[in-house]
């Protein structure tokens, strides 16, 4: 059998599975009773990457079938820093898997998403998941808390996705809430104004927010990168008139 080398980012590990990417999403999502029941993202990797401080090696070698043949589904390599070991280049691909197990593969794109204007909502996915307004685009933002920041506190490497503000983008006070589903939405709002007020490029909305996001929120992709390799990778995500054409049933997973 097959042994794959998979990425995820809920919660972050490097695994290594006999499953293909579409049963491996089954799997973390709704088939283990060591995870709680939830939605699952994670890259495929080139299961030739090597990395010194990573088992990549001992970990194929533990990846044997099960003694009636079944498929070996994980062998944790690494559950902590392994973001930021794994090189970009080796990112195949990136899934989105709904709570049911359905999966949306996504292919990678070195260029960023477009800047556009007014104000972001960022959810960092790994290594933390905190939620952040800004007034920066992906690289700005990307260069912000990796590159080049402004305060003490710095990621080696960070996956993230930029969610929907709808019209608080342009107008945080008064723009109508619509179909947003975050909590605490007066707080949101005066974030965001305080964006437009203070001469700071982000803000804080939540340090603990919980890891998983709304996928019908995503904005325009998911976007990885390190300081190391000093650039990112995009995933660009279909608009919803693909996904409903061509991934109804992730679509429809995706909006329960």
């Amino acid at each position: 059998m097959t042994i794959h080398l998979y990425l995820s980012m809920i919660p972050e590990a490097l695994i290594a599975s006999m499953l293909t990417p579409e049963e491996f999403g089954v799997y973390y999502a709704v088939g283990s009773a060591k995870k709680s029941r939830g939605q699952a993202v994670f890259f495929e990797v080139d299961p030739a990457f090597r990395h010194e401080e990573l088992r990549i090696d001992e970990g194929f070698r533990r990846c044997v079938p099960h003694e009636d043949g079944s498929a070996k589904r994980s062998i944790y390599i690494a559950v902590y820093r392994a973001l930021e070991r794994v090189s970009l280049d080796a990112l195949q691909r990136l899934y989105l898997v709904t709570q049911d197990g359905r999966s949306l593969g996504l292919n990678p794109s070195p260029c960023c998403p477009p800047d556009t204007l007014g104000l972001h909502l960022y959810k960092e996915i790994a290594p933390v998941h905190p939620l952040v307004v800004s007034n920066l685009g992906a690289a700005a933002f990307f260069d912000l808390i990796v590159q080049n920041p402004t305060s003490l506190l710095s990621l080696p490497a960070v996956c993230f996705v930029e969610l929907r503000l709808g019209e608080l983008a342009e107008d945080p006070q008064y723009g109508a809430i619509r179909d947003l589903p975050y909590s605490s939405i007066a707080h949101l709002r005066q974030c965001l104004t305080d964006l437009k007020t203070k001469t700071v490029s982000a803000k804080m909305v939540d340090r603990v927010d919980p890891a998983g996001f709304p996928y019908r929120m995503i904005k325009n992709g998911i976007c990885v990168g390190n300081q190391r390799e000093s650039r990112i990778l995009h995933f660009a995500m279909p608009s919803p008139e693909e996904l409903r054409a061509k991934h109804y049933r992730w679509w429809r997973s995706a909006n329960v």
